[in-house]
């Protein structure tokens, strides 16, 4: 269990420093060109590791890597309209409904409602000001999270399947050559653009390539409620990582968040005897 939890830190931190990267190629490569791209690097890197062609491509694994490919595209699609901690809240909805509705126990209804408010409390205030959110960034958010339920649960089949690294590369396989041709058809000649080539690369090793693969690893030794509950710390993380790298300063509200979740991924992963 903590080997699991550690190995999904790590994942976590790295999804957010690759993602405050990969919002910056949207001017040079297009969103769907950004999004395509890192996919694409990312499932040759693992590819060229653990070689996924020498396995069978199940049904199973094919669900897993449509839900992951669809959920980095409409996610990335989000970021183009609304901030990156507020997508990441946004985009909770699929943990957390996993965490609901996988539950077998009163306990973790409560684990589950606690992550819940400290997502609420993790969206800056400034955004219920004049004009609010955007709503089509908020609707895509909210698609990438039910794209992410998708991805935990058959996440979960697949890695019992096979082994986790081989498993992640066949599921990024199949996120590459579904998103890839839409990166070309949407942004088409900016894919060209070579100087921005050596940072997809690194989004694509920090965003895609380590953090799914430790993913699925912690994904066979998680029930899916601990594995939805836990991954809640990323709204928070990715307020440790503005604040180390952007010095944004955290209010009162977002720190009574960070401790809502720490609380509630800390209290799930003591309770589950699974």
């Amino acid at each position: 269990m903590i080997r699991s939890i550690l190995l999904l830190l790590v994942a976590m931190l790295s999804i957010q420093f690759s993602a405050s990267q990969a919002k910056q190629l949207f001017p040079l490569l297009g969103t769907a060109g950004t999004a395509g791209l890192r996919l694409l690097f990312a499932s040759a890197l693992m590819a060229a590791w653990f070689k996924p062609w020498r396995m069978r491509f199940s049904k199973n694994v094919w669900f897993y890597g449509t839900s992951l490919g669809l959920m980095n595209f409409s996610f990335y699609f989000a970021l183009q309209r609304i901030p990156l901690g507020i997508g990441v809240a946004l985009e909770f909805v699929g943990p957390l409904a996993v965490a609901i509705f996988t539950s077998k126990t009163k306990l973790d209804y409560v684990w589950a409602l606690v992550a819940g408010l400290g997502i609420v409390l993790l969206i800056p205030e400034e955004s219920a000001g004049a004009g609010g959110l955007d709503p089509i960034g908020i609707g895509l958010a909210l698609l990438a999270g039910g794209f992410w339920a998708l991805y935990i649960l058959f996440g979960k089949r697949v890695g019992s399947e096979s082994t986790g690294g081989v498993a992640a590369s066949m599921g990024m396989l199949v996120a590459a050559l579904i998103v890839f041709p839409l990166g070309i058809l949407i942004d088409g000649p900016r894919l060209l653009n070579l100087d921005a080539l050596p940072a997809v690369f690194l989004v694509a090793a920090l965003g895609s390539a380590l953090p799914y693969t430790l993913e699925l690893i912690a994904l066979r030794n998680l029930p899916p409620r601990t594995f939805g509950v836990l991954m809640s710390l990323e709204p928070a993380l990715a307020a440790l990582m503005g604040f180390t790298f952007l010095t944004e300063h955290l209010s009162p509200l977002q720190s009574a968040a960070i401790l809502c979740v720490v609380i509630s991924s800390l209290g799930s992963a003591v309770s589950n005897k699974n």
